[in-house]
């Protein structure tokens, strides 16, 4: 059975991200979440984490889309 809710370390393994990175992502709204428990552990919904994903890709994709890729030796040092 498919787990319903992530603890925010699973979100930090699933996106490769540091949990300061997941913290902030669901302090800001970025990511829903909601806060259970006695110490208000949050929880990320399988189904949320996904809904980022792709909201993801699809600003990534704008992103490119709007800003071609030029092959400038500059955005090889960002890398």
């Amino acid at each position: 059975m498919t787990q319903r809710f992530l603890q925010l370390p699973d979100v930090c393994e699933v996106l490769n991200i540091s949990s300061s990175q997941a913290y902030a992502l669901v302090r800001s709204g970025d990511l829903p979440a909601i806060r259970i428990g006695g110490r208000g552990q949050w929880r990320v919904e399988a189904s949320e984490l996904e809904a980022f994903i792709q909201r993801k890709y699809s600003e990534t994709r704008d992103f490119v889309t709007s800003h071609p890729y030029a092959g400038t030796a500059a955005e090889h040092d960002h890398e």
